[in-house]
């Protein structure tokens, strides 16, 4: 009875381990998408005529869609650092792609 308490906890530690470990690349790809989704929001085309500022919109959409993919694919993909991270690291990518999703459309 013993030996499985301690198998437990050991697991648990584990866990808090592999938790600040992936922490720390999750979060520097989610700041990463964030600043992308805010700078394809802060550029404002002069006119209909500025295909350099569409081009930069579109360049930061699809490079924010593509990290938010990647952080939710290294959070869900594997098992041991779904089950490590919880759900509550899910949403985050979810919703830096559906804002770099809306600005993409509006691209206006």
């Amino acid at each position: 009875m013993a030996d499985r308490r301690e198998d437990a906890h050991a697991a648990e530690d584990d866990d808090g381990c592999l938790r600040r470990v992936m922490a720390v690349p999750l979060g520097s790809l989610y700041l990463l998408a964030a600043g992308l989704c805010y700078s394809a929001w802060i550029i404002r085309p002069s006119g209909t005529w500025d295909e350099d500022a569409y081009g930069a919109v579109t360049l930061f959409c699809l490079l924010a869609i593509v990290v938010s993919v990647i952080a939710l694919v290294i959070t869900a993909a594997p098992p041991t650092v779904r089950r490590a991270m919880g759900l509550r690291w899910l949403p985050p990518p979810m919703i830096l792609a559906a804002i770099a999703a809306t600005r993409w459309v509006l691209r206006g």
